[in-house]
Parts: C-alpha cells; sequence; structure tokens
C-alpha cells in the first residue's frame, strides 16, 4: 500500500493564470487563507479566510462551501507549517463526510472525477504578494507598511 499525499503544490504563477484564466472562484476553484493576525496588509482576491486558530470549529461551514468545487487551495503566510496540518485535516474530515453519505453497495462510476483536487500555494501568501502585489486581479489591500516593513 503506498501513501496517496494529502495534497500537491501549485506556485504563485500558476495560481495567478488560474485566477486569470476566466474560471470562477467558489465554482471552479477557491483559495483559503488560514493566516491569523498575519492576515493583515492584503489578500488574494476572492479568498476565504478560515484563520488556522479557529480552523478547527469553522471545519463544517467551510467543507458545505467547498464540497463541489473541484479545486482548493490553501496557503498561510509561508506555506511552511499551517498548511500540512490544515490541508490534512479537511481533507480526512471531507473525505469521511463523503464516505458518511455514500451508499456503498451502490456502483460508482463517477468517483475518480469527484476528487477534489487540495493544493497548497508554494512560498505562500509572502511569495505571492512579493510577485503580483501591483496587479488588482490577484492581491487586493496590499498595505505597504505591512510588507517594506520586514515582519515578513
Amino acid at each position: 500500500m503506498s501513501f496517496k499525499p494529502f495534497y500537491r503544490y501549485i506556485t504563485g504563477k500558476e495560481l495567478a493564470e488560474l485566477i486569470k484564466s476566466g474560471k470562477e472562484p467558489l465554482k471552479d476553484y477557491v483559495v483559503v487563507d488560514v493566516r491569523d493576525h498575519d492576515f493583515l496588509g492584503g489578500n488574494i482576491v476572492n479568498c476565504l479566510r478560515s484563520p488556522s486558530e479557529k480552523f478547527e470549529e469553522d471545519l463544517d461551514g467551510l467543507i458545505a462551501k467547498t464540497k463541489d468545487v473541484p479545486r482548493v487551495i490553501f496557503h498561510c503566510a509561508l506555506s511552511q507549517q499551517r498548511h500540512s496540518n490544515i490541508s490534512q485535516t479537511y481533507a480526512k474530515r471531507r473525505r469521511a463526510e463523503k464516505e458518511a453519505v455514500t451508499d456503498p453497495d451502490a456502483a460508482q462510476p463517477e468517483q475518480a472525477q469527484d476528487e477534489q483536487g487540495i493544493l497548497v500555494l508554494r512560498g505562500g501568501f509572502t511569495e505571492f504578494q512579493s510577485a503580483f502585489k501591483d496587479d488588482p486581479e490577484l492581491v487586493e489591500k496590499w498595505r505597504k507598511e505591512v510588507w517594506g516593513s520586514g515582519y515578513f
């Protein structure tokens, strides 16, 4: 039995291309920002905010909002630590809820197509804002005093 990771990485460039591709946020993809106090200073346009400190209590609502979205992209400031636990928790809970409502005896020909892509933004918002802060289609509410201060 081989281990299948719960997520794969997406680069900032790939995410920018996805956002600008004409795909519809919250329908074709969703970006979930799990930063806590470090949400200050800007965010990816049309992201859902689900702070890591409240993630467990908000998880059922997040799954309900994203259950039919084919790609869910998580990020924190650097996407080095929080994303792993959060994306794994999300994937496990979503899978458990899906299995609870699925009839195990029923044929499931669409099962392979129903797999949700769980992705993590490589480099997090720190790298993304560095590359795309001047593009209002990608980043909103960007504040120079936060990012120019050396805080991150």
